[in-house]
């Protein structure tokens, strides 16, 4: 989360603040206590595409 937090100029706070409430720009999962945002998501945010 922090990661991809920093990748979007996102604080760390307000990251896990938007993956609360379901509104972090890109699909987060859920694991037990803790929140994983797939690379995948965040690279089709940027327009990247896929990593060979």
């Amino acid at each position: 989360m922090e990661t991809a937090g920093a990748v979007l100029g996102v604080g760390r706070s307000k990251t896990y603040a938007l993956a609360k409430r379901g509104e972090f720009p890109v699909r987060v999962l859920r694991v037990g206590r803790n929140y994983v945002v797939p690379v995948p998501a965040i690279l089709e945010l940027l327009g990247v595409g896929a990593v060979p």
